[in-house]
């Protein structure tokens, strides 16, 4: 878990666009409600954020 969760951070960091769960499981090949829970997760820590709905990018 804490694996896929590194890797989702460094989507987001390699991305200069605002990414849905859709396209970072795509990226990633990690399933999307996996996915979803791992933005959950990072959204809450503070290390992303959602400027859209459902649309998340890292937090500057």
């Amino acid at each position: 878990m804490e694996e896929n969760k590194a890797l989702v951070l460094k989507t987001f960091q390699n991305s200069a666009e605002m990414l849905d769960a859709k396209a970072v499981a795509a990226l990633t090949g990690i399933d999307k409600a996996e996915v979803t829970k791992l933005i959950a997760k990072l959204k809450k820590e503070g290390s992303l954020h959602s400027p859209k709905r459902c649309y998340y990018e890292i937090t500057k």
